[in-house]
């Protein structure tokens, strides 16, 4: 009953916490006592706030807090981020008073940048033709919103809808519409809505706000028949298209608060716990804050978005994984190995479906992801031939498949589990992996040959997040690779013993190539570029961005860039879509013939500049215009230099 009956905000559909009203004065300084107290302590440095859209009024609530924060401690300045999905074109207001998001939207970035757009066309037929589900993410997203509505949020959208209804009625030329009409105007408005929330209730909007609402509001036009389109224009007029009038203002401040609160849980429910379970084109490009919709991205636009951080925020964090994360950051990085080689994947596919045709199966879009998430998440060091290691990973993907097909909804879900379908699904994985099946030796031979490149992604997403502007952050554990599923198994306890033993040792990465399974050439790699920072503060913080021309054959799969600063500069190298400059499928090195006629242009500044290797053998090297590739990536497949001086 609780979607229906329970008219407070609460967590999302967790029944069991309530959300407090923290734009009161009051429950404002209680509920933040004890974090004001460690912050004036000197304890804590800052906040991370979580699901900041949940709030009636976030810009109001950061600048409260950044001037609480001023008074407590007027030497310092706490720094501040949030958890703000960013949806696709939309910017982070600059006037909150905060450092910048927790870094889902560089997530995304250097997950697109990775994935070879080329491969979509393939991979969505694939899907489409194998599921019969909707090709396209946009479809699935609207039709995900439009049930979690009816589901999950029926209270909150008749409180929506009674708050316009009271603005329709208080004007005589608007009194006659109906609450129905306008419930039927308000669902169509948030299936289609682009981005979490609007921030302007009951004024006039603002160009990004009014840009995401012309945007919907056009869309549930095209889909709602020409009758309700009035409705539709009064809708947009109450929620912030103009002034309107100072009796209404209450009013629609209450309207438009209430819609911006619903339109938020509605996306997270409906895009991140529902069409991202439905939506199996390539997994890697669906977790939280993702563009699903969008397969790759060119290495122009990568630039591009660092370019802005660096203007904007230049001190807003980079994730990589987190606690809510769906998908491992080196899972994510394998897997878009799969949009470079669409059709090795489809092969791989039919086989499997064909091995298993007379087995009672999963439906076949939980199959196929099934599929991806084997491949995906193998740890590298598990042997076919190991059984307890076996059952043990299929006992994790076992916990990954209930909640995937739970969060789906389609055949089950956490309210009303079919546990027959969820045993079935269960029976089939575990058949999977018996001894004798023809699917484990297919697997393995799929996993040998997107492995070392899916490594190198890691190694380059890895690099990428510590160089470029903005704050680097590190989950828990992720020191080596990371292959973890969704919570609770990216939750699990670390082998810190393991990790501080390695990097105790103090091996370089170079040296660690031919053991890159165990994860210590991350764990070197990061270690030597964060001593780089701690060397660099200053060039990493404001340093400027520049985006350095590559010419050659593999001009499209080289990221280069340099950060100049405080006299001192350093180049970045990393490899994209390095599946077809690999030397072997075994091996992380890159063939120096692929690379011999590519090389990174320099900047007159830095040409005849020596420049000291960071991460491999520290050689000193000169380039007069252009650093050869072949030279550069000879020992490891990411390059990052330092100049220094010529004495």
């Amino acid at each position: 009953m609780a979607g229906d009956e329970i008219n407070w905000r609460r967590f999302f559909d967790i029944n069991g916490l309530a959300g407090l009203r923290i734009e009161d004065p009051k429950v404002f300084e209680e509920t933040h006592a004890t974090l004001f107290r460690l912050y004036t302590d000197g304890l804590i440095d800052g906040f991370r706030i979580d699901h900041v859209d949940g709030l009636s009024d976030p810009p109001g609530y950061c600048r409260r807090l950044r001037k609480r924060l001023d008074e407590l401690a007027p030497d310092r300045r706490a720094y501040l981020v949030v958890e703000k999905i960013l949806g696709a074109g939309e910017a982070l207001p600059t006037d909150w008073g905060i450092d910048g998001t927790s870094g889902y939207d560089f997530m995304n970035e250097v997950s697109a940048v990775q994935h070879a757009e080329s491969g979509a066309a393939v991979l969505t037929r694939l899907w489409h033709d194998l599921t019969h589900r909707p090709a396209d993410f946009e479809r699935e997203e609207v039709a995900a919103r439009r049930e979690i509505l009816q589901r999950n949020f029926e209270a909150q959208l008749v409180a929506v809808t009674a708050a316009l209804h009271r603005l329709a009625r208080s004007d005589v030329a608007t009194r006659d519409i109906s609450a129905a009409a306008i419930r039927r105007a308000l669902v169509a408005l948030l299936a289609h809505f682009p981005v979490y929330r609007g921030y302007d209730a009951g004024a006039k909007r603002s160009d990004m706000d009014q840009a995401a609402f012309a945007r919907a509001l056009m869309a549930a036009k095209a889909a709602a028949p020409a009758s309700a389109h009035a409705v539709l224009d009064h809708l947009n007029r109450w929620l912030g298209g103009e002034d309107g009038d100072p009796e209404t203002l209450a009013l629609r401040k209450l309207a438009g608060t209430r819609f911006q609160q619903l339109s938020a849980p509605v996306a997270a429910k409906a895009v991140e716990d529902t069409a991202f379970y439905r939506y199996g084109r390539l997994l890697s490009r669906n977790d939280v804050g993702f563009d699903a919709a969008r397969l790759g991205c060119s290495i122009a636009d990568f630039h591009a978005a660092a370019a802005r951080r660096l203007e904007t925020f230049p001190d807003s964090m980079l994730a990589t994984a987190t606690h809510d994360h769906k998908r491992g950051e080196d899972l994510r990085a394998r897997l878009a190995v799969i949009s470079e080689m669409p059709e090795a994947w489809e092969d791989f596919v039919r086989r499997c479906l064909d091995l298993n045709k007379d087995a009672a199966r999963p439906d076949p879009g939980d199959e196929i992801m099934l599929y991806q998430m084997i491949v995906g998440a193998w740890p590298l060091q598990l042997d076919a031939s190991d059984e307890a290691g076996r059952q043990q990973f299929v006992e994790r993907l076992a916990g990954w498949q209930q909640k995937a097909l739970r969060e789906a909804k389609l055949r089950t879900d956490w309210t009303q589990p079919n546990e027959a379908y969820e045993a079935a699904a269960g029976d089939f994985l575990a058949r999977l992996f018996e001894p004798g099946n023809g699917f484990l030796p297919l697997a393995r031979d799929f996993i040998d040959q997107i492995a070392a490149p899916g490594a190198v992604n890691g190694l380059a997403q890895a690099v990428l997040k510590m160089t470029v502007p903005g704050m680097p952050d590190f989950f828990q554990g992720t020191e080596f690779w990371d292959f973890s599923l969704v919570d609770p198994d990216n939750r699990r306890p670390v082998d810190y013993l393991a990790r501080r033993t390695a990097l105790s040792a103090g091996i370089e990465a170079r040296h660690l190539l031919d053991s890159w399974r165990d994860g210590r050439i991350k764990q070197a790699v990061i270690h030597a570029t964060l001593a780089l920072r701690r060397d660099l503060e200053s060039l990493f913080a404001r340093g400027s961005y520049q985006p350095l021309a590559v010419q050659g054959a593999q001009a499209d799969r080289i990221i280069a860039f340099a950060r100049c600063g405080a006299g001192a500069a350093v180049v970045v190298v990393v490899p994209r879509h390095a599946d077809a400059l690999l030397q072997s499928r075994a091996h992380l090195n890159l063939d120096p013939a692929e690379l011999r006629d590519s090389s990174v242009i320099l900047p007159p500044e830095l040409r005849g500049r020596p420049m000291q290797s960071m991460l491999d053998s520290n050689d000193i090297v000169v380039a007069q215009a252009g650093l050869r590739l072949d030279v550069l990536l000879s020992d490891l497949p990411v390059s990052i230099l330092r100049a220094v001086d010529s004495a």
